[in-house]
C-alpha cells in the first residue's frame, strides 16, 4: 500500500481509506443490505480485509444509518483500534456545546473506543450564519474541550461546496478538510486545494468515483465510453494524480472490492500532477501552443 502524510496532522495515511457510508446504504439492485445479518458480517469482513491490506484510515459518521455504520466499524475497532486512524463526524447545525459533546461521546460508544483521531464538522454548504455559529456559539468550543480530554486528536470539517468552507479553513483551527472532489466535481481545484496546501491542512476526498453519477451519465449519453474504459478506474486515477490530495475515501462493500482498489493504487504511477492542469481557457491555449513549440 502507498502512503502519504496528511498535512500538519503528520498522520502517515494510506492513499485510500475505508469510506463508511456503504455500511449504512442499501443497494438492492446490487444485492447489498448491511442491515441484515449476512450483510453486516460481510461489512465487518470487508473492514478486516482493508486493514489486512494496509489501509489504515477509516472514515464514518453518526448520520450514516443513525449510527449503524459506526456500530459495524466498532465491531472491528474493538480488537484492531491501534491498526488504523479513525475519523468520524458531528453535526454543528442547530447544536450547542453540550449537544456536540454528547454526540461525539455517543459515537465513541458505538465505535467501541476511547478516542478518534479526526473529528469533523459534517457540513454540506456553510453559510455565513453557519460559520458564525460554529466559531462563536458552542460547536468549536465543544471540539476543543473534547481534544483537551483526549477524546479527539485533530479537528476537521467536511464540505460539499468547496468555496463555502474557505472562511472556516482560514481560522487556522482545522487540520483537515474533506471535500467533494472528482473528475466531474472540480471546483475545489479553483481555491480550496491550493489554500489547504498553503496552510498545511490535510485533504481527504469524498465521492471520488462521483457516487456513480458519471457512470449514469455515460450510460445515457455515450455508453460506448463505458465499453472502452472503466469509468471507476479513470475516476480513481484522477484523484490519485493530484498531489494536493492526502487520502481518498472509497466505499468498498465486499472484500474483493478492497483487493481491486488496492491493486489499482499499487500499480498506478501518475504521469503528471493534476494540480498543474490549467483551469482557464487562455491558459489552455498558451500551454497548448508551448507544448507544440509555437
Amino acid at each position: 500500500m502507498k502512503y502519504s502524510v496528511l498535512g500538519k496532522t503528520g498522520l502517515n495515511v494510506s492513499r485510500i481509506a475505508v469510506g463508511g457510508y456503504v455500511f449504512a446504504g442499501v443497494n438492492k439492485a446490487r444485492g447489498w443490505d448491511p442491515y441484515g445479518m449476512e450483510g453486516r458480517q460481510t461489512a465487518i469482513s470487508t473492514i478486516h480485509a482493508a486493514l489486512d491490506a494496509g489501509i489504515n484510515y477509516v472514515d464514518t459518521a453518526p448520520s450514516y444509518g443513525n449510527g449503524h455504520s459506526e456500530s459495524i466499524i466498532g465491531e472491528v475497532m474493538r480488537t484492531r483500534r491501534d491498526e488504523c486512524f479513525l475519523a468520524t463526524k458531528v453535526t454543528a447545525h442547530g447544536q450547542d456545546k453540550a449537544a456536540v459533546i454528547r454526540s461525539v461521546e455517543e459515537s465513541l460508544k458505538r465505535l467501541q473506543c476511547d478516542h478518534v483521531d479526526v473529528i469533523q464538522f459534517h457540513g454540506g454548504t456553510y453559510s455565513g450564519t453557519d460559520t458564525k455559529h460554529i466559531l462563536n456559539e458552542g460547536p468549536l468550543d465543544a471540539l476543543l474541550t473534547l481534544r483537551e480530554q483526549g477524546k479527539v486528536r485533530w479537528l476537521g470539517l467536511t464540505t460539499e461546496d468547496a468555496y463555502s468552507a474557505l472562511d472556516l479553513m482560514d481560522t487556522g483551527m482545522f487540520s483537515l478538510v474533506q471535500v467533494n472532489y472528482s473528475l466531474i466535481y472540480q471546483s475545489a481545484s479553483l481555491h480550496l486545494l491550493d489554500q489547504a496546501k498553503d496552510k498545511g491542512i490535510g485533504v481527504a476526498v469524498m465521492r471520488p468515483m462521483t457516487s456513480g453519477i458519471l457512470q449514469r451519465l455515460l450510460g445515457q449519453l455515450e455508453p460506448r465510453w463505458i465499453e472502452a474504459a472503466d469509468p471507476y478506474e479513470v475516476c480513481l486515477k484522477f484523484v490519485l494524480s493530484d498531489s494536493r490530495v492526502g487520502v481518498i475515501n472509497v466505499g468498498m462493500r465486499w472484500p474483493h472490492e478492497v483487493q481491486q482498489n488496492v491493486e489499482l493504487v499499487n500499480r498506478y504511477e501518475p504521469s503528471f500532477d493534476i494540480a498543474e492542469l490549467p483551469r482557464l481557457t487562455a491558459k489552455i491555449y498558451q500551454t497548448d501552443d508551448a507544448f507544440n513549440g509555437l
